[in-house]
């Protein structure tokens, strides 16, 4: 089998669901082909009648979800949905583990433009299956068949509908059969191309630079053979990074410094020797979960399998992406390039971003995912995608050939990323220009973005949703439509427990946009302050 999905840390056989898995995919790539039928009508008409159901579930390991502070809540990362309602003839069906706050609710749909609140509320949907379990969401959805017949009967209103997700596993093909909904979303039976070892696989075959690094192992053993391997390629190594197979937004790598073994393992030691010493030394490798042990960590190699590569070292390196989307006509679209912003114990974590990444080399971002694109649009896929990469520059050279490109992994979902570049193009109605990698305004004014999904601070601690929102107001820190700046703020539902917000501020300007930024930040601290 080539691939195991997983939600509750036990990896599920891709027939789990399905025994009889060929007639259910045969009804899955019927239904997926209905998109193809009124898909261009849906994007390009502000007045196309249809209905989407938002399934935002995190159907990923659920032990690797919880190192993330807050995880329950980025349900709420999808709201961007929300703005759909923009078309007064669109409906919105979304659904959360648990009730969304009516206030934060409000917030998205006040900046519809144009369109009455009461307008835009009377046709969304909102439904909760009341359960903060660590299941996902599209598995608590399943175990509820009365939850599922009122869904049913919301979807067929209208005569074209649709589902998305935030990730597409086994669960979200199942809904999409028992709800006889197209599902715009990857096939389950194509998710080992997002793993890390599928990932690299796709690298090879489009040509396309990446670090030196094993296949996939299943053992601590075999995973001491790889790194053996991967030092007797590169002897000069200074670091290796262990990445487990399907783990996620850095949290799931860990960094082996090579320095301290080189005594215990010279040049001149055979590779059993080297093998030896690696793996009585994993143990001693920093990880990027607060938290985290060998012990957790070697536990999860037999489940979720590991690669192991070369660590791309670099004074001046940065982290780019590059977000795609693959239609239901097979067509690939880029959407957009970003700059990674990563933190964490050795900067591999993903906490924010910023648009569009450098002019320097964000057209060849577009060329390697282009051909990214092409290859998994080949192989069946369909959605959006993301590929990061790591750009590390020669200070001798100018332009793009200053800048060594390795890519590092596929992201088969939704993103980081995601929400920021929709709610920009969403609010603005604008559009991405291919020929220099910029966005535009329909009133031809270039927009930029700083974007976070992990403003964290302790003295942020019991700010309600209301508290935000009387912030918001007092400073006039929200988007504003007339000079199409400002800031959207998102996983609100994460502050009180945990000190954590979302946010997108678009500028007129990289400068502006970060600007707008900080300032956020300060008023936020200023207002927490005497409360801290």
């Amino acid at each position: 089998m080539a691939f195991a999905a997983y939600t509750d840390g036990r990896a599920i056989s891709l027939q789990t669901l399905n025994p009889s898995s060929e007639t259910a995919a045969e009804r899955f790539q019927h239904l997926q082909g209905k998109l193809r039928d009124y898909w261009q009508a849906i994007e390009e008409s502000n007045t196309s009648e249809y209905t989407m159901l938002v399934l935002p579930s995190l159907s990923l390991d659920q032990r690797e979800m919880q190192k993330i502070p807050g995880v329950h809540h980025y349900e709420e990362r999808l709201l961007f949905s929300l703005i759909r309602l923009q078309n007064p003839r669109a409906r919105v069906i979304y659904i959360t583990s648990q009730p969304l706050s009516p206030i934060v609710v409000d917030y998205y749909l006040h900046l519809l433009s144009g369109i009455p609140f009461s307008h835009a509320r009377d046709r969304l949907l909102l439904l909760s299956t009341y359960d903060g379990s660590q299941k996902p969401l599209s598995q608590k959805l399943l175990e509820r068949p009365r939850l599922m017949e009122r869904i049913r009967r919301a979807l067929h209103v209208t005569s074209s509908t649709y589902a998305i997700c935030y990730n597409s596993t086994p669960w979200e093909r199942e809904l999409s059969l028992q709800l006889e909904v197209p599902l715009f979303a990857l096939n389950p039976d194509l998710l080992y191309w997002g793993t890390k070892s599928g990932s690299r696989q796709i690298f090879a075959e489009c040509g396309i630079p990446h670090p030196d690094g094993s296949d996939l192992v299943q053992s601590v053993e075999d995973l001491a053979v790889a790194a053996a391997d991967l030092w007797e390629r590169q002897p000069h190594l200074k670091r290796m990074v262990i990445k487990l197979n399907q783990g996620f937004s850095g949290e799931g790598n860990a960094l082996l410094d090579l320095q301290p073994f080189e005594i215990a393992a010279p040049g001149a030691a055979s590779h059993c020797e080297r093998v030896a010493v690696l793996q009585g030394g994993f143990a001693l490798a920093s990880f990027q979960a607060q938290g985290e042990t060998w012990e957790n960590f070697s536990s999860r190699i037999p489940e979720l399998g590991a690669i192991v590569e070369a660590f791309v070292e670099g004074k001046h390196k940065r982290s780019p992406s590059v977000q795609m989307v693959i239609l239901p006509s097979g067509e690939v679209e880029v959407l957009s390039t970003h700059d990674q912003i990563l933190g964490g114990p050795d900067g591999q974590i993903y906490l924010g971003c910023q648009f569009p990444a450098d002019a320097d080399y964000r057209l060849r971002l577009q060329e390697l995912g282009q051909a990214i694109g092409r290859n998994l649009s080949q192989k069946g896929a369909l959605e959006r995608f993301g590929v990061d990469f790591i750009a590390v520059r020669d200070p001798a050279k100018t332009g793009v050939e200053a800048w060594d490109l390795q890519a590092i992994e596929i992201n088969l979902r939704k993103g980081g990323t995601t929400h920021p570049q929709m709610t920009l193009k969403l609010l603005t109605d604008g559009h991405y220009d291919l020929e220099n990698g910029l966005f535009y305004s329909p009133h031809g004014q270039a927009k930029y973005y700083t974007a976070t999904d992990n403003l964290k601070k302790e003295q942020y601690r019991g700010l309600l949703p209301t508290d935000l929102m009387d912030i918001i107001a007092l400073h006039r820190l929200h988007f504003d439509s007339s000079t199409e700046t400002g800031t959207l703020f998102h996983l609100m539902g994460t502050l009180s427990e945990f000190g954590k917000v979302g946010l997108t501020s678009i500028g007129n300007s990289p400068e502006q946009a970060e600007t707008i930024y900080r300032q956020v930040v300060k008023v936020l601290d200023a207002e927490t302050q005497l409360e801290a």
